[in-house]
């Protein structure tokens, strides 16, 4: 019976959730928090210095240049299907990183905002896993064989 549910469920969603427009949007969502952020540091770049300054990041203007550049192309990469897999792996080592340099919950009092990045903290966690996901999809497509990246 429930199996039965499952395989009519399934039979439903399928056609909707596999179609070339949900991947789209599913990888442009999970895109547009790098988007915004590059987008946003690059029209105010003043303030991009001053974050990685924040973090101890050195020399500041280049790194900030950097980053922007990186979020902006990395995020492309995984949308446009171009080198889906490497762009989907870096923006999940990138994640990891700023995770471990900006959201230091550990080294923070008890209370609300601890409470507050460790659950971000977290939730950035989840997305370089759904990147990493991303890429082993990609890959695993180029070792069947199957090179149609779109």
């Amino acid at each position: 019976m429930l199996l039965r549910m499952e395989a009519k469920l399934a039979g439903v969603c399928t056609p909707v959730f596999t179609s070339h427009p949900a991947r789209w949007l599913g990888l442009l969502a999970l895109c547009s928090a790098y988007i915004v952020s590059g987008a946003t540091r690059l029209m105010d770049f003043s303030s991009a210095v001053a974050e990685m300054e924040h973090y101890g990041l050195l020399p500041p203007r280049p790194i900030a240049a950097v980053v922007i550049l990186f979020q902006l192309s990395a995020s492309a990469m995984v949308i446009s299907g171009f080198l889906r897999w490497i762009g989907a792996l870096s923006l999940a080592v990138f994640t990891v990183l700023a995770t471990f340099i900006a959201l230091r919950f550990w080294e923070m009092p008890l209370g609300t905002a601890r409470f507050a990045a460790m659950n971000t903290f977290f939730e950035h966690l989840g997305l370089a896993g759904a990147f990493l996901l991303v890429a082993w999809y990609d890959l695993h497509k180029w070792r069947r064989g199957d090179r149609d990246w779109s």
